[in-house]
């Protein structure tokens, strides 16, 4: 999530951005559908087919970790697996960086993705064994890739960024600890081509799309990759299950999505037993994220930012219930 600052619904901004591409002039309506979180995402239209003007300040996302993310999602093109298109703007790019009255901003267009996400489809033995093997397919094709010029951020690199952050609130003292206990188990765990390279990190049921028509998946959202050990992917989508479905389906879906899974990559059970370490992980990097986006408060906030809040702290209560303590493996 970004700072608060940056979660209002800034039209101007997004106009003066949505400018740079070619639209239809029935955009402005849609724009009412817009969503602000890790970015601002701003639904238009362009000869009748629907796009998302994605686009985020320059001190929440560096331009070589967009570069970085749009060539990752090339190469997948290329290699034909079925992910989110870019739209070119006018200056034939498909990234703009542009100075605004609210200082500078990154803006990228996305495609719109065929089918549902898969929170409005109905769960079924298929459905999930494919959305498995999707993820399989993804990781394969990790295991491959080599970038150009620009790289994703690692682990390494991600822990980094929390120590620095958290710096600025000396009263955080257990999520300094859960930083060095996390990164001495990562530094200890095993690392090689087949268990470890460039992920999503939100192959999760509402960023992944389902078109029943051609039978295809569609992930978006690929603004968290990061190089990291690929059962963090895999924990991450069976976590989701746990949030989205009944409590007496999910051993059985999470059981059909790593069979799929297993169909494109191995998946050793060793990796599976870690899962709770990894679960850490994405507690504590949601924690840091949630500490600096609160950090600033206002006199008179808006009733919406104030119940924001409120959800966000109670979030992070739950997260950091075991910032500090042993690794249980």
């Amino acid at each position: 999530m970004m700072k608060l600052k940056h979660l209002f619904n800034n039209t101007d901004l997004a106009v003066m951005l949505l400018n740079h591409w070619e639209f239809d002039e029935a955009s402005w309506q849609l724009f009412k559908y817009y969503r602000i979180s890790a970015n601002a995402v701003y639904p238009f239209q362009k000869n009748g087919e629907r796009y998302y003007l994605r686009f985020s300040p320059a001190d929440e996302k560096t331009e070589q970790q967009i570069v970085a993310e749009l060539e990752f999602l090339r190469y997948l093109r290329e290699a034909g697996y079925d992910t989110v298109d870019t739209l070119l703007s006018k200056n034939g790019n498909e990234l703009e960086g542009k100075d605004t009255p609210w200082g500078k901003y990154y803006a990228v267009a996305f495609k719109g993705v065929p089918g549902k996400p898969l929170t409005k489809l109905e769960a079924s033995k298929e459905l999930f064994f494919r959305w498995g093997e999707a993820l399989g397919n993804l990781h394969r094709l990790s295991m491959d890739y080599i970038p150009n010029k620009n790289k994703r951020p690692s682990w390494e690199e991600q822990l980094l960024w929390m120590e620095k952050n958290i710096a600025e609130f000396p009263m955080e003292q257990a999520v300094e600890k859960e930083v060095c206990l996390l990164r001495k188990f990562f530094l200890s765990l095993p690392a090689n081509k087949n268990n470890f390279g460039l992920i999503h990190y939100d192959f999760e049921t509402d960023n992944v799309f389902y078109c029943e028509k051609t039978k295809t998946f569609h992930p978006i959202d690929f603004d968290d990759a990061v190089y990291h050990w690929y059962v963090m992917d895999v924990g991450r989508a069976l976590k989701s299950m746990e949030e989205e479905f009944p409590l007496e389906k999910q051993e059985h879906m999470q059981q059909q999505f790593l069979d799929g899974y297993r169909t494109a990559m191995p998946l050793q059970t060793e990796m599976l037993e870690l899962l709770p370490v990894f679960h850490r992980y994405a507690d504590l990097y949601r924690y840091v994220r949630c500490l600096r986006s609160l950090a600033e408060t206002w006199e008179n906030e808006p009733e919406w930012m104030i119940s924001l809040r409120n959800h966000i702290n109670g979030m992070m209560d739950r997260d950091k219930r075991n910032f500090g303590r042993p690794l249980v493996i």
